[in-house]
């Protein structure tokens, strides 16, 4: 749920708490699992927004869908610990951070000291530095290749959480899919999930409506749904288990049904 007039997808769609009131609910219907909610775009060329516009944009929505009855688990999706400070005491449950604590030395104490869970996830360069992933003159340099680069990445990301007491269990790692990364190494790292998995608690796929989705085919961010699905698909076929995504009711279904083709593909045979 993106509370920002510029998201590169749906910005300015919940202009108000109500809004986002009846977004959420109705992605509870839809088979969501968690909530995640965010007051500053990260898509590539946006600017940074302050921190108390980033706290009026997220927190009061959040207090408004705790009032509503909502009771999914909520991450805040910001790089600032004063905004995920605001969002916990307000409702939320855990901290999406795409600088992976990076950004803010305050931020991995304060999930200490809320005994709360982090998302930690794989970015090359800051977001108003970046470009998308089809538009790239030339691939980003990973000089062991970007699989390795990025687990090496995360692997450092969760040994410094848990020096300061955030422990591995309370971890989900992302690779980042579009930060900082070309088509072909997005593709890559979508079916990365056996290496990234031993780091943490499991690995977060965020593939919806991205750039390198849609190759040279020209279409836009709402057109990707279906390739945001087979994305999903994909990854869920080589061991990812989290999926952060736009259109809830598809890839609800589409997971289901090949989680359980999966597991019976995993059965032996009868008779």
């Amino acid at each position: 749920m993106n509370l920002t007039p510029d998201s590169f997808s749906d910005g300015g769609v919940l202009a108000t708490p109500a809004d986002a009131v009846a977004r959420a609910q109705r992605l509870r219907d839809e088979g969501a699992d968690a909530l995640d909610l965010g007051g500053e775009s990260t898509r590539p060329g946006a600017k940074r927004v302050p921190e108390p516009e980033q706290i009026a944009r997220t927190s009061p929505v959040i207090a408004a869908i705790r009032a509503a009855g909502v009771d999914l688990p909520i991450t805040i999706d910001t790089t600032r610990a004063i905004v995920a400070r605001a969002a916990l005491d307000a409702g939320a449950d855990a901290v999406n951070d795409v600088s992976a604590g990076e950004d803010d030395d305050a931020m991995l104490p304060l999930v200490r000291e809320h005994a709360c869970g982090v998302i930690l996830m794989h970015r090359l360069t800051l977001p108003e530095r970046d470009a998308y992933s089809t538009d790239y003159a030339h691939e980003p340099k990973y000089t062991s290749g970007v699989v390795h680069a990025v687990r090496a990445a995360l692997t450092r990301a969760v040994e410094r959480a848990d020096e300061h007491g955030v422990t591995p269990e309370r971890v989900l790692v992302d690779p980042g899919l579009g930060f900082g990364k070309s088509v072909r190494q997005n593709a890559e790292l979508l079916v990365a999930a056996p290496t990234l998995a031993p780091l943490a608690a499991g690995v977060l796929i965020g593939a919806s409506r991205k750039s390198f989705l849609a190759g040279d085919s020209g279409l836009l961010p709402e057109e990707r749904d279906p390739a945001s699905v087979a994305a999903g698909v994909l990854a869920l076929a080589s061991g990812a288990r989290c999926f952060r995504v736009h259109d809830v009711a598809s890839h609800r279904i589409a997971l289901d049904a090949a989680d359980a083709l999966i597991a019976q593909k995993s059965l032996p045979p009868r008779g």
